[in-house]
């Protein structure tokens, strides 16, 4: 193959050079300017930017070891920062109260924003959701009494997307471990479907150097087909008037504009136009058959990197009905048992408690249905938030309820130094002057980080040990 040879920064030893292929592919395309597209590849610069959790981090300009923000102008809670710290010595990023995301793939904030209405109870697919970037964004914006249904296909990557979800804390997310045609039974569940389809990655290749080994034309073709394969799969479980929202951080058209086409060809559908800021400098792209909508980001014109996205309208179809009398496997908890958790709980929502392999979970009571629902047919990783064992008439409260909003105000909380919290994210053990036993969450900025247990001559650290910090400092 040929490629385009660029020096890199001088702290990166890597030679970036992009297949000659892809650049000749890109000739033509709206918005495509070969000589500043070759100039900022070359630069090696790179973007670091992170998207606040609204229920956790709402407001922040900066906090300790951060500096300040600058916002992504297409984003709510999205922010450049002037430099990258070490995220891993960041108590507040294992607390969940920010997550590190790409700029240009914020904007379906944009999307979503422009075609569903947030005031009504949902129900939405992330279908290629890990590590979780676009399922944390898509919890933010929903209701409570929305359904998210967070699924990747490979399981050695479902571990970091529920990790990230759980970080997250938002109660009304099902984390699934499923091929897209599982999907097909629940004929028109969703409201909103998104597709950020696995692709050949070109519009990374600042970020992930070593992906340029592996590009070809060959893989291009693969991608598409692979694409089409995917929606055809998970069509049926779109709604009538649903949302389809389709991804790629690919600069290939075959995976982007031509898919569209395919797509409005094989489906009725309309495609939807996003109103865009001129100041933010997305391009705009109309496909050739179907005139259809696309967005690109070229790391040229904008501060990011090279992302594409559409969305399109469902005709026909119909609405979900709930199945009658459809058995479950979630028992739900009994009075007492019941009594002792509200304790634990903000008491604002209604959730609806129930136990499965050996733990309590909490969800939002609206959503029970559709937990029965996704159970019958879905293999679920994570739903609601694991509250704890009960024993004994007492609760051993699990991590996902102190990294959760749902947790009740009242319960006892240390607060940590940084230095305390490193130890603690370590699950080293801490040494601290508390009087008080019993359960305690510990925080650090106000944000929570776990659970200790105060006895009469120690403190144990109950942080999730596939979890703690092993980097030196």
């Amino acid at each position: 193959m040929n490629y385009y040879n660029f020096g890199r920064a001088p702290n990166v030893e890597k030679l970036l050079s992009l297949p000659k292929e892809l650049v000749e592919s890109l000739k033509g395309l709206t918005g495509f300017d070969e000589a500043s597209f070759l100039k900022v590849h070359e630069s090696a610069g790179q973007v670091t930017s992170v998207r606040l959790n609204p229920m956790k981090l709402a407001g922040a300009k900066k906090w300790e070891g951060i500096e300040p923000l600058v916002p992504v102008p297409w984003s709510s809670q999205g922010f450049y920062l002037n430099k990258r710290p070490s995220f891993t010595m960041d108590p507040v990023f294992h607390a969940g109260a920010y997550y590190v995301q790409e700029a240009s793939s914020m904007f379906l904030e944009q999307v979503i924003h422009h075609t569903v209405d947030l005031n009504n109870r949902i129900r939405v697919l992330d279908l290629c959701a890990a590590p979780g970037g676009k399922s944390t964004l898509i919890q933010s914006l929903i209701s409570e009494e929305s359904l998210l249904v967070s699924n990747e296909v490979i399981r050695s990557r479902v571990i970091t997307l529920r990790e990230n979800m759980i970080k997250w804390g938002g109660s009304n997310v099902f984390v699934t471990n499923n091929d897209p045609m599982d999907f097909s039974t629940l004929v028109n569940f969703f409201d909103v479907i998104l597709v950020d389809a696995p692709c050949s990655g070109s519009g990374l290749f600042r970020k992930d150097p070593e992906a340029i080994s592996e590009w070809s034309t060959d893989q291009v073709n693969t991608c598409s087909r692979r694409q089409e394969r995917i929606i055809s799969d998970v069509w049926p479980a779109l709604c009538k008037d649903g949302v389809f929202i389709y991804a790629t951080c690919s600069y290939s058209k075959q995976e982007n504009e031509d898919v569209l086409d395919w797509l409005m060809s094989a489906f009725p559908t309309d495609s939807i136009e996003i109103p865009v800021n001129p100041d933010w400098m997305v391009t705009k792209v109309i496909t050739d058959k179907h005139k259809a909508f696309g967005y690109r980001f070229y790391p040229n014109h904008i501060e990011g990197e090279g992302f594409f996205i559409a969305c399109l309208k469902k005709k026909g179809g119909s609405l979900f009905n709930y199945p009658k009398n459809k058995k479950t496997e979630f028992d739900r908890t009994g009075r007492k048992e019941q009594t002792l958790l509200d304790s634990w709980l903000k008491p604002q929502i209604p959730y609806a408690c129930f136990k499965r392999d050996d733990f309590v979970h909490a969800i939002p009571e609206a959503l029970l249905h559709d937990l029965h629902t996704i159970q019958s047919t879905n293999f679920l990783k994570k739903a609601g938030i694991r509250l704890g064992k009960l024993i004994d008439n007492d609760l051993i409260p699990d991590h996902e309820l102190a990294m959760s909003r749902i947790a009740a105000p009242e319960i006892p909380a240390i607060t940590l130094s940084k230095g305390e919290a490193i130890q603690f994210l370590r699950k080293e053990d801490l040494r601290l002057n508390i009087s008080q036993k019993g359960w305690a969450m510990v925080r650090y900025l106000q944000q929570s980080l776990g659970w200790i247990k105060v006895l009469d001559k120690r403190i144990n650290n109950y942080y999730p040990k596939e979890w703690r910090i092993t980097k030196a400092y």
